[in-house]
Order: C-alpha cells, then sequence, then structure tokens
C-alpha cells in the first residue's frame, strides 16, 4: 500500500510531497513528521527506500507507508495529557511521533507479538532520546511497549482515549477493540479494506467512518497447541510520575522557554542589522583620442572624438578585487554557520550553565551526550 505522492530525497522532501497532496493537514501533525526522521527506522543498507510513499517490511520488521501514517496521525486528533496504545506496535515509529504530540502526561503503551520487533522498537527509541536534535525540542512521552498478542488483553485493562491497529482486524474482532476506549475515545483500523475511525459516544453506541481504501496484513496471532488456554497479555500501569521526574519536567520546560526567547531575541537583531550593501565592480578605463570622420550635409569633415578603452594594469586590479569580495562573502557565510550552530545548542549550554552536580545536569539532559 502506498505510492499516493512522489517518492522524497530525504525526511523534509517526503513531508512536504505530504502536505502538498493533503494526506498531513495539521501543523502537530507536521511538526512531529519532521521530528522523527523515517529512514533512522529502516535497517542498514535500506534507507534509500525510505522516503518512497511505500509500505516496507523485512522479516518481522514492517512499516506502513507514509501515507497511511499521516492519515492516522490526522484521524487519532492528538492532543496533549491522552493515553494512546498501539495495537501491533512494530518498530514504534508512530508510537514515537504521538508521544511528541500528547506529551510527558500522557500515557504510550504498545504491544506487539514478536520479541525481536520488539527489541528493535526499543533500541530505535533509545537511540531518538540520546541522539536526536528533536528531542530537546519537544516534551515527550516515552513508548513503553510489551510482547503479547493483542487480541488477549486481560479483561481488567483499563481503557484509551486513542487506540491504533496496524493491521487487518477481521469484523468478529471489532467490538473486542472498541470496548478498549473510553467514552469520548476514538479507534483508528483497517477492516474490511477500509481504514476507518470509530469514535465512541456512549456506554454502548459508536460512530463509524471510512477514511481511506487501504490492503493491510492479518493480525498476527500467538500460535499454540489445541486445548492450550491463551496467554494473557497484561498492559503496563498507568503509573504516578515521581516527584524528581516533574521537577526535571519543568526545569527542562522552563529553560527551553527562556531558550525561545533568546532565540527569538537573536532572530529579532539579525533582522534589524542593516546588511551591508555589495560592493560594486568598477570598470577601470583610460581615454585617448582617435581620428574619425562626420558628415555636415555633404562635406566629410575630419574630427578628433575620446574613446573608452579598458586598461590592462586595471583589469588585473579588478582581478584582485573579485577575489578580495569573494574572500569577505565566505567568511559572512562561515560566521552565519557558527550562529546557527550555536543556536541549535543554546538549551543543552542552559543546563550545563546551571550551578548544579554534574549527576543533576545529566538527569535533565536524559543522559544526551549531544
Amino acid at each position: 500500500m502506498g505510492g499516493a505522492v512522489s517518492a522524497g530525497e530525504d525526511n523534509d522532501d517526503l513531508i512536504d510531497n505530504l502536505k502538498e497532496a493533503q494526506y498531513i493537514r495539521t501543523e502537530r501533525v507536521e511538526e512531529a513528521f519532521r521530528a522523527i526522521d523515517r529512514g533512522d527506522y529502516y535497517l542498514d543498507g535500506y534507507r534509500d527506500s525510505a522516503y518512497k510513499d511505500l509500505a516496507w517490511k523485512h522479516g518481522n520488521i514492517h512499516l506502513s507507508a507514509p501515507c497511511i501514517y499521516s492519515e492516522v496521525m490526522e484521524a487519532l486528533k492528538l492532543q496533549p495529557g491522552l493515553s494512546f496504545l498501539n495495537l501491533g506496535s512494530g518498530t514504534g515509529y508512530l508510537s514515537t511521533m504521538v508521544g511528541l504530540i500528547i506529551g510527558p502526561f500522557g500515557v504510550n503503551h504498545g504491544v506487539e507479538i514478536h520479541k525481536d520487533v520488539v527489541e528493535y522498537a526499543r533500541d530505535k527509541l533509545d537511540s531518538f532520546i540520546k541522539t536526536s536534535d528533536s528531542f530537546d525540542k519537544f516534551e515527550f512521552c516515552e513508548p513503553v511497549f510489551v510482547v503479547g498478542d493483542c487480541l488477549e488483553i486481560s479483561t481488567e485493562s483499563h481503557q484509551y482515549d486513542r487506540i491504533y491497529c496496524g493491521a487487518g482486524v477481521e469484523k468478529i474482532y471489532e467490538y473486542y477493540m472498541k470496548v478498549l476506549l473510553k467514552v469520548g475515545g476514538i479507534l483508528v483500523l483497517p477492516i474490511e479494506d477500509q481504514l476507518t475511525q470509530i469514535t465512541r459516544t456512549g456506554q454502548c453506541t459508536w460512530d463509524s467512518k471510512n477514511i481511506l481504501a487501504v490492503s493491510f496484513a492479518p493480525l498476527v496471532q500467538q500460535s499454540r497447541a489445541d486445548g492450550d488456554k491463551p496467554e494473557s497479555v497484561q498492559l503496563p500501569p498507568v503509573a504516578v510520575r515521581s516527584l524528581q521526574d516533574l521537577c526535571r519536567i519543568y526545569i527542562r520546560r522552563t529553560l527551553r522557554e527562556l531558550a525561545s526567547v533568546g532565540d527569538e531575541d537573536g532572530q529579532a537583531r539579525r533582522a534589524g542589522a542593516q546588511r551591508v550593501p555589495q560592493k560594486r565592480k568598477r570598470r577601470h578605463c583610460r581615454r585617448r583620442r582617435i581620428n574619425t570622420y562626420v558628415f555636415v550635409g555633404n562635406q566629410l569633415i575630419p574630427q578628433m572624438v575620446e574613446s573608452e578603452e579598458e586598461h590592462g594594469d586595471d583589469e588585473h586590479k579588478d582581478e584582485e578585487a573579485n577575489v578580495q569580495e569573494e574572500e569577505e562573502d565566505k567568511e559572512e557565510r562561515d560566521l552565519g554557520e557558527v550562529e546557527i550552530l550555536k543556536q541549535t545548542n543554546v538549551f543543552r549550554d542552559h543546563i550545563l550553565a546551571l550551578p548544579l552536580p554534574e549527576s543533576l545536569k545529566e538527569y535533565l539532559l536524559y543522559y544526551r551526550k549531544k
């Protein structure tokens, strides 16, 4: 499934194409897609295919086409503080994008049947937290992944505001997934070759809306011998954040706001500063007199006329001046690049400048090294 939009050269190019085709329609969804590079979730050697609007599968690892993920993100209508359950969470790509929107006071759980895929998702999540420049720009709800059959979730499990199922669902399991929703919640799932949005409007009432014709592989169920009792899946508890974690969230929020204000002031200063006008190249000429003839009436009369001729020595001086101007332009560009580099690290610099023990600074930085 996919191929609805043109392939991009990189992640931003892909998102531009999705926006142009109206698959991405809201600012929140766009920001999440730009923050998470789809190519980071591909195996080495397959990254060249990451920015095509196509699904990708290697062994148990699978990613849906970008146009599908964008429609899902829009249909979920995500807001900060919501709880989210991803049934068939796979690589964790979608769950990580959701975490950027629902923020630190949301709930972000995923169930995946393949243990190797859960380990892959956890590795990718750790890499995002430790190395991605986007991590410091958002307040994040870290996904928690568990191994298990998403059709065997314990009946004592709590309900969620938003649910997505990433594999084809048979009609007989529709009700089972709908009851996992809170009243007012939204479930998005592929059923009967349609990506469908289901909203729970009451204890026993739901509204359904078809979004897009799709073709999904069917949901994989746990294999077991005849007569064996299925293993129930226990979802992670909804834990209250510790005081220490809350302090980290609010300290980072405050410093992020300060860094943002400082960046806005810097941009205003740069915008207000007058750019040095570009030097115009001067032609150095010398005059000489030549003999020529002009017609006056019917007579041809000789006349001295002044003519401009470029001086050979001055041409050499012009070349030297041009070289100097190019060097000055290069210095300006280099200074601009340094300024951008400084802006990128403002938030981290604020934390490192705090009069705190190094161990506490590392905690505030989530032990990030960049």
